[in-house]
């Protein structure tokens, strides 16, 4: 024991969160092939548990096999466990229970939550757990008194507030697991402008980051007091809002309702209230470049993150004008465009990779198909065209796989396994052509 303590206190804090998510996600596997997880007369596959811990740990909400129908209630809560535990992430509900016990937090806990968190300094770490435990559960609370209302008009009280609590937790970690039963998600509730808008509102803050909403609070809404980093957060998520509501309205014509709810959703929710099988390959590859941007740093969500798109954007259009790379009068940090590219280099090779192994997994499928499918885990979104529990167990391990990359991030996994030292002398720098 001592011999295993000592090695994971020698790794460094991002391979501590790797492997915390895996313990995690091996553990919530366990419990969901407990005899006591799963309903009368129904078998849990090793894959299926697995996949449905994965698919919860990394908030992503694709689903092997029916959250209602194949969990007990002991099952379901073990899900919403998981997806509460990955979406604050290991190292915050860790240091939140230190924090309830009156326990001391050293240098290496707080390392761990900057790590998590995506922050620069280790200043006021334990008020910034406290501050996301307390917006968390605020968001949540807030969730399920807006839903109750809802579902007690189809289920008995008892039930109507499970499913509450179960939806307002996996609409603020942007995981899309219902207990409604059927494969059927919230399509019921297509109609349901009260429902649709309080998942939205739900869905919207969790994906835009823990700093972003202290910071909000902090400024007390006035604009030109936010970091620069919110105010690229919250303009590069109006746009893709906007933008991902019209183009599916053109392509589809869902309904303006519909249309919203799915661009909301597409930014690593995975909640839907049409059957997505249906959409037209347009109307998917809109919900594919959306699922690829994903939500913010810092929050539930997955994908190459808004901040990356946005300086990405930024460069190509600062190239045009000629003028150096920035925004709200400000100057965008150096190395950021190198990092940016490099992220998101990282998510198509992840993406291009899965593809292709489901393609090879999977010939029955179409292209379009596949690719949402891929993507869609990668983004830990959670959207399906409804192909998700046919699939052989070879192709549930890729969209394993994926999710947990997408959910750690392949920056972080590459860069936590390969340790390389400086070299000691530069090397004669020699131009290539470009473009």
């Amino acid at each position: 024991m001592k011999s295993i303590l000592r090695f994971f206190k020698r790794q460094p804090p991002a391979r501590l969160i790797a492997l915390g998510f895996a313990l995690v996600i091996l553990l919530g596997a366990g419990l969901l092939l407990l005899p006591v997880a799963a309903r009368p007369g129904v078998t849990v596959s090793w894959v299926d548990a697995l996949f449905t811990s994965t698919s919860a740990v990394c908030v992503t909400g694709l689903i092997a096999v029916d959250t209602a129908d194949t969990f007990t209630p002991f099952g379901q809560a073990v899900v919403a466990a998981l997806i509460q535990v990955g979406g604050l992430g290991v190292t915050s509900i860790g240091l939140g229970l230190a924090l309830a016990a009156g326990r001391r937090i050293g240098f290496k806990s707080r390392t761990l939550v900057r790590e998590a968190l995506n922050v620069d300094s280790l200043e006021g770490m334990v008020r910034l757990v406290r501050g996301v435990l307390f917006v968390t559960l605020c968001f949540e609370l807030g969730g399920v008194i807006c839903s109750f209302p809802v579902f007690i008009q189809d289920f008995p009280p008892l039930h109507a507030l499970w499913i509450s609590v179960f939806h307002s937790i996996a609409a603020f970690n942007n995981s899309g697991f219902d207990i409604l039963g059927g494969l059927r998600n919230l399509i019921p509730y297509h109609d349901n402008v009260w429902l649709n808008l309080v998942t939205c509102a739900l869905i919207i803050f969790g994906g835009i980051g823990f700093l972003v909403i202290l910071d909000v609070t902090k400024c007390r809404f006035r604009f030109r007091k936010f970091t620069l980093h919110t105010k690229v957060v919250l303009t590069t998520t109006l746009v893709l809002l906007v933008s991902g509501t019209v183009l599916l309205e053109w392509t589809d014509r869902l309904g303006w309702l519909a249309s919203f709810f799915h661009s909301v959703s597409a930014r690593t929710a995975g909640f839907s209230t049409v059957p997505l099988g249906e959409l037209t390959n347009a109307g998917l590859f809109v919900l594919i470049i959306l699922m690829f941007i994903g939500a913010s740093p810092g929050s539930t969500g997955g994908g190459i993150k808004t901040t990356t798109f946005f300086v990405l954007m930024q460069e190509v259009w600062c190239i045009f004008v000629k003028k150096e790379p920035g925004a709200f009068h400000r100057r965008l940090p150096r190395g950021s465009l190198a990092k940016a590219a490099t992220v998101a280099l990282l998510g198509l090779i992840v993406v291009c990779t899965g593809t292709f192994l489901l393609c090879v997994l999977e010939p029955q499928n179409s292209f379009i198909q596949l690719l949402f499918e891929d993507v869609s885990a990668f983004g830990t979104v959670g959207l399906s065209t409804g192909i998700t529990s046919a699939l052989r167990d070879p192709s549930k391990i890729v969209l394993i796989l994926t999710m947990y990359t997408g959910r750690v991030g392949a920056f972080t996994l590459l860069s936590i396994w390969v340790e390389r030292p400086a070299p000691a002398a530069p090397y004669t720098e020699e131009a290539i052509t470009i473009g």
